[in-house]
């Protein structure tokens, strides 16, 4: 037992000592706050129909893009590298630092806050013209607790900046989790009472609550609070070095408020439907995209000399890549109905928005693939020094999403689906353009062979074929719907489904069906690859035959700081 409380103060307290451990910390904690996020979407649609949980998402708006704009742009590319910097040099300089960044932060995000928070009802009535006036007074109540929240943030990130470039990532790591528990909680216990104000008050909790768990270690770390407002030339630094992030995330608000101009314009749910089918399809992104395009950066970095070596870093990255990435993209579109159930489905929440998210979520996940693309040829321009052609892009991007958006419903008047399809369609626009230039910039025009993409292509559509018919025969709903193609076959018109097929009302029927489909269809996949002779398969397998983690293990990278980072 000692020997366990040993081992765990060390981790919460002692700086992790290898690449491997402090990444094992945070990929562990990202998957369990992932799992605890399910959670809490899960409690909220129990207590909420998906018309009152977009006023909650909706009164998110507002507060998230004064803090993105104002204060995440500089935290996620400008504060740690400076802070580190420095830290190693001579501490005192860090920490005052830190602390001016803090108070810097609080004062340039309370007075746009406060002027939101006054003017919130008439601001909410302009960019969500489709909810009534009481819904609209509903969202600027919410967003009023939603911006104390905000500026709780603004100090934990700092905090969380100052705990990771110490080497401390289980505390951080830590944080979303008790933010989550406290919406949780909050919406738990104070609904009865409160109503929709009650999972706010639990965001209020849940802020709180983030930073209090970091507060105590970075206080023994050395940081304080001081009464230092002006910048000095460190702070200088941090804002230099944020501001084309700043300008990028500027621009992303715009999409995002367009979105919920356009989805409140359609019907009160929509916006819910929306958010939640992109929670699903980040995942994939997440996990396969912008994992190995973070993996593929320095060794890219390293071959930008070499033109040939970085073509070939680059296209085996986009190739494994799309390898991982097509079968899920498959997965979500063929069985959008029970993942979406499975994971959100409640009384309120019933079969008719199960199928409108579900929906959503296919027009979403055409686009998984180019997004996960984009994740590493922003990358590849990053490793040639070049960072502002992938932010212009972004921002052609998005306008060109907003374009699409507007013919979709002002004009052709579709429902909230085509509010993702756009964003598929851009992305795909987007991306073109990029490799286009890239090419160029690599001296030859064209470099890119497409045949292992259209080899995991061809996987996906042959398992994706396969996954459908399985579903479709196994379910009882097909059947007594006449959903199911196999309903026309004359020969099968007489067979008694009753004996074979699983009801899947029952959440364990449906449990079963939905791995039982997904496990053929991934065997389907790389039985199809392998008759294609996928060389991608081929690198799998010999990666999991060689079993190459005990070695990494052995051989763990201690973690150091360039004065470049």
């Amino acid at each position: 037992m000692q020997g366990i409380l040993a081992r765990g103060k060390k981790i919460i307290l002692e700086p992790q000592s290898s690449v491997l451990s402090g990444a094992f910390i945070i990929m562990s904690m990202v998957i369990v706050s992932q799992l605890l996020g399910v959670v809490r979407q899960r409690v909220l649609l129990s207590f909420f129909s998906p018309g009152d949980y977009a006023l909650f998402l909706a009164a998110f708006r507002l507060p998230d893009l004064v803090f993105e704009v104002l204060a995440y742009g500089a935290f996620s590319s400008a504060f740690i590298p400076v802070f580190t910097k420095q830290l190693k040099k001579e501490d005192h300089d860090a920490w005052d630092t830190a602390g001016r960044v803090v108070n810097i932060g609080v004062l340039l995000f309370l007075p746009v806050a406060l002027l939101f928070v006054l003017f919130a009802r008439p601001l909410y009535s302009i960019i969500a013209p489709g909810f009534n006036d009481l819904q609209t007074t509903n969202i600027a109540s919410l967003a009023r607790i939603l911006f104390v929240a905000q500026g709780i943030f603004i100090v934990s990130y700092v905090i969380t900046g100052v705990l990771e470039s110490s080497r401390r990532f289980f505390v951080p790591a830590l944080a979303p989790l008790v933010y989550n528990i406290g919406i949780i909680l909050g919406t738990v216990l104070l609904t009865p009472y409160i109503g929709l104000l009650a999972p706010a008050v639990g965001v209020l909790i849940g802020a709180l609550g983030h930073l209090l768990v970091q507060l105590p270690l970075s206080y023994q770390l050395g940081f304080r609070f001081i009464g230092k407002f002006r910048p000095n030339a460190s702070v200088k630094l941090v804002g230099k070095l944020a501001a084309p992030r700043v300008l990028e995330l500027s621009i992303l608000q715009i999409l995002k408020t367009a979105e919920l101009t356009f989805a409140s314009v359609m019907s009160v749910a929509a916006y819910t439907y929306l958010s939640l089918a992109n929670s699903l399809q980040v995942v994939p992104i997440t996990l396969f995209g912008v994992s190995l395009a973070k993996a593929a950066l320095p060794a890219l970095t390293r071959e930008v000399d070499d033109a040939a070596a970085f073509k070939k870093i680059f296209l085996s990255t986009l190739y494994q890549m799309m390898f991982f990435i097509i079968p899920l993209t498959t997965i979500l579109i063929v069985l959008r109905i029970p993942i979406v159930r499975l994971v959100y489905g409640t009384n309120i929440f019933d079969w008719s928005a199960t199928v409108t998210t579900g929906l959503v979520l296919s027009a979403f996940a055409i686009g998984i693939p180019i997004q996960a693309a984009l994740t590493l040829i922003s990358r590849a321009y990053y490793a040639l020094h070049d960072t502002k052609t992938p932010v212009k892009f972004a921002i052609i991007d998005v306008f060109l999403t907003i374009a699409i958006q507007i013919v979709c419903v002002f004009v052709l008047q579709l429902p909230v689906w085509s509010l993702a399809l756009a964003n598929s369609l851009a992305g795909f626009i987007q991306i073109t353009l990029l490799y286009y230039f890239l090419s160029r910039k690599l001296h030859d025009g064209s470099f890119i062979s497409l045949t292992p993409i259209l080899k995991s292509l061809i996987g996906g559509l042959t398992s994706g074929f396969v996954m459908y018919t399985i579903l479709k025969t196994f379910d009882r709903a097909a059947w007594v719907k006449r959903l199911s193609f196999i309903n026309s076959i004359d020969a099968l018109k007489n067979l008694n489904f009753e004996h074979f097929v699983l009801d899947t009302r029952y959440t364990m029927n449906l449990i079963i069906l939905a791995i039982m489909t997904s496990l053929i269809g991934m065997i389907v996949y790389v039985v199809t690859l392998w008759l294609l002779r996928s060389t991608e398969l081929s690198m799998v397998w010999n990666l999991m035959k060689n079993r190459p983690f005990k070695k990494i293990e052995k051989e763990s990278e201690p973690i150091t700081t360039s004065q470049t980072e």
